[in-house]
């Protein structure tokens, strides 16, 4: 049996007396595009955003391709191979497309100082945004695109650490459905070309088109974990989250 890619072994994490993640435990195999879904409130950001490294948990552990990970920063995770997107798409708004990929190739704090983009960061940086359809605007600012737009950039950033596991937190959301269309398409050649994926997303038609297996969180811990077609029949889930 291939060993997962990702292994969260009961994560906790409390905000005072609130309590958003709760003894969860769930794993990515290598070669999915895994979605991890559940109502608003359920405790999905919080495992993205604990995991890599954004918040500090209460209890638990994470490993990520067999090596369990005691101490989680994001700029290390991403140079191992694990990184992620947001919600709001965080990009430089000041830098140009091509620097915000430049940045992005090294992730360390003083790129952002360095404005000059060397030669095969730049080579890199107009592929990938080609592949994205974002080459024509290359030397734009990052400010001047539209939000879905933004979104894809955020999207091509994480490419340059030229990742294993990328997690997808609602990369659909707020985006038109051409939009939709074209962030499917992206995660679906990625996903041929050798990558791994977890998603968080609220588009059920998306998630039951792309994703195998699904894993079900409710009030922080996982309620269910199956194929699709399995989780759209679970009484559970259908009480929790998909009748709501």
């Amino acid at each position: 049996m291939t060993a997962a890619l990702l292994e969260v072994e009961g994560l906790t994490k409390r905000f005072g007396g609130v309590t958003a993640v709760q003894e969860c435990s769930f794993s990515v195999p290598p070669g999915t595009v895994t979605a991890l879904i559940g109502p608003n409130g359920s405790g999905k950001t919080t495992v993205f955003n604990t995991v890599t490294g954004y918040l500090r948990a209460d209890s638990g552990s994470v490993a990520f391709d067999g090596r369990r990970l005691s101490h989680l920063d994001p700029g290390d995770l991403y140079r191992r191979g694990l990184t992620r997107t947001f919600q709001q798409p965080r990009v430089f708004r000041e830098l140009t497309l091509l620097e915000n990929l430049a940045v992005a190739a090294h992730r360390r704090r003083w790129a952002i100082l360095h404005r000059g983009v060397r030669a095969e960061d730049r080579a890199r940086a107009q592929k990938v945004l080609g592949e994205f359809g974002l080459g024509a605007l290359a030397e734009n600012k990052a400010r001047e695109l539209s939000f879905g737009q933004q979104k894809l950039l955020e999207f091509a950033t994480v490419l340059m650490g030229r990742p294993r596991l990328v997690l997808l937190d609602e990369p659909t959301a707020g985006v038109n459905p051409i939009m939709v269309e074209t962030m499917e398409r992206h995660i679906r050649e990625l996903h041929r070309s050798g990558i791994t994926f977890l998603l968080v997303e609220h588009e059920m038609g998306l998630v039951m088109r792309l994703c195998d297996p699904v894993i079900v969180l409710d009030h922080g811990t996982k309620l269910a974990e199956g194929r699709p077609a399995e989780i759209q029949r679970d009484p559970l889930v259908l009480d929790a989250y998909l009748g709501a």
